[in-house]
């Protein structure tokens, strides 16, 4: 437990924290200094990140406990890497350095203290994934918020800045009832350590475990919020649509982590005991219905970045659908499904600014009215047999087709092996071995009647514009910005080559969430490292 690979634990807080406390101290003229001071930090980040993957899902006994201040859980704040966490800071490291990347370009230029805020947002959401209390919970969640608000701010303009204080209001807000449901919760079990709140609830009276689960529900809607839940989710199309592309890239996965939030503790708190299924209801219903509206959003939109937001929710969705029916083997599909949407859904955002560049800001609508009402120009004979497609029209035509191909869920991709596994779990030919009930096949049709209509809506954009394109212009480049988009595009592809291992890995996260005294244990029983001084005491008194 000594050994330095037990303290990589904490590396992916210290790391971002570190490298934003440098950066403050250069200078904002010093451009290219500032960006590869970051980049360098995320770099690191992201072999710490695949390093404690690669330990944590091999044949060891790693301890993922970490006691800061060396105080013993529950009185000390602790860090716990588990398969869930470790998959959620890989996942996070690897869309933080394309979008990165791609901000290189010019977005970092465009304001302050650019690379400051983003990596204090990846220390907010890694520590987020890692803390085992809920009020280190709301530190870091307050952390991620905070520079968030200056992200989504960055680069100014009045859209910019309507959705940011509209970002802002709702964020305060939950910010509130985050503390309130911490206050309720801690008021009833007097802890706020996760594994110790797990163990006491079942011995807590029935009035007061009303009280707690008050708390967990006011708590719940926090991070329903920050998942996009309908009716909590109209702030979220509008911000991120609104954002810069790197910036709504690396936010991709901040509506993940209220579906880890919501995973983590259902999975620990309500697997067991009284409270059982707690919040199921709720969250299947919930679910169902931003997958509704999130559909009629993808459908309605003729922008692409609205079109990218609503993506979001239907994502969002179908996860919620997924925690509700509370099962293994569909849970381990989305889990898939979830690493598929956050890359494919970064990939978009980042691609829609390459795409949208050659298009005046009127280009959409005027090309709706041109369908409806046609071209007056359509009868006219062309004066060329064929027109070649540029090079770079090209690169960006296959990346869009990648991204609606994932997002639809069609093969080969590995949008379509997650949804293949979610939906033949639910039929009853994966683990579960029952047949489907109405509400089973009601789920499963609007998880395919949301792929469709993410295909139309992507099929329609597609040909407005890469083949009917009004302008013609052919948008300008640099390799930096596309090589970002086209790696998130190949680690899907990775993905579906290593469908196999990677199902694996999930259903064995899914087994260990399933398994709360697994997670009490390692807490519980994490042993503090011996005192120096006291050891050599107590050598020096036994020598004498």
């Amino acid at each position: 437990m000594n050994s330095w690979t037990h303290h990589l634990v904490i590396a992916p807080i210290l790391i971002p924290l570190v490298a934003s406390a440098v950066l403050l101290f250069v200078d904002e003229r010093r451009r290219t200094t500032k960006a590869m001071i970051s980049l360098a930090a995320t770099v690191i980040l992201a072999f710490v990140a695949f390093l404690l993957f690669r330990i944590e899902s091999g044949p060891n006994d790693f301890e993922g406990v970490y006691l800061l201040g060396n105080w013993a859980a529950p009185f000390g704040i602790v860090l716990v890497l588990d398969g869930l966490s470790a998959l959620m800071l890989l996942l996070t490291a690897l869309l933080a350095v394309p979008a990165l990347v791609f901000s290189m370009a010019r977005w970092h230029a465009v304001g302050a203290h650019f690379h400051s805020m983003f990596q204090l947002l990846l220390m907010g959401v890694n520590g987020a994934f890692l803390t085992g209390d809920l009020f280190n919970l709301f530190v870091f969640f307050e952390v991620m918020l905070a520079a968030s608000y200056g992200l989504l701010l960055h680069g100014s303009g009045p859209l910019r800045v309507k959705a940011g204080m509209h970002y802002i209001a709702v964020n305060l807000v939950a910010a509130l009832l985050f503390l309130i449901g911490v206050s309720l919760i801690y008021g009833t079990a007097g802890t706020l350590n996760m594994a110790d709140l797990a163990a006491r609830i079942p011995d807590i009276e029935p009035d007061r475990r009303m009280l707690m689960e008050a708390g967990a529900g006011i708590l719940g809607i926090v991070f329903l919020i920050k998942a996009g839940m309908w009716p909590l989710c109209f702030w979220l199309p509008p911000a991120y649509s609104a954002a810069s592309a790197p910036v709504a890239g690396i936010f991709a996965i901040m509506s993940k982590l209220g579906i880890y939030a919501i995973l983590r503790l259902t999975m620990l708190l309500f697997g067991e005991g009284p409270s059982a299924g707690f919040g199921n209801i709720v969250l299947l219903y919930g679910g169902m219905a931003t997958i509704i509206f999130g559909t009629i959003g993808v459908l309605a939109s003729q922008a692409l970045g609205r079109l990218a937001g609503f993506s979001v929710l239907v994502s969002s969705g179908t996860l919620l659908m997924v925690l509700g029916i509370n099962d293994g083997a569909i849970s381990s599909g989305g889990l898939l499904y979830l690493v598929s949407s956050t890359l494919s859904i970064s990939a978009f955002f980042m691609l829609i600014e390459l795409v949208e560049r050659g298009q005046d800001a009127g280009a959409n609508v005027l090309a709706v009215t041109m369908e409806a009402y046609g071209d007056a120009e359509e009868d006219e004979p062309e004066e060329a047999d064929g027109v070649a497609m540029p090079g770079t029209m090209a690169i960006l035509g296959v990346c869009f087709a990648a991204c609606a191909i994932l997002l639809s869920g069609l093969p080969p991709l590995s949008g379509f092996v997650a949804k293949f596994a979610m939906l033949s779990a639910m039929m009853g030919t994966g683990a579960i071995g029952v047949p489907p009930t109405a509400a089973i096949w009601t789920l499963i049709t609007l998880v395919i009647l949301s792929g469709v209509a993410a295909l139309i809506s992507m099929t329609r954009a597609g040909i407005r514009t890469f083949w009917s394109s009004i302008e013609g212009t052919v948008p300008r480049v640099l390799v930096i910005e596309i090589v970002p988009v086209m790696f998130l595009l190949l680690l899907t592809l990775g993905l579906t080559v290593q469908a196999g291992p990677a199902m694996q890995y999930m259903d064995s996260t899914i087994r260990t969430l399933r398994k709360p005294s697994v997670y009490i244990d390692a807490v519980s029983k994490a042993v503090r490292i011996p005192d120096y001084k006291a050891s050599g005491a107590g050598s020096e008194t036994g020598s004498h």
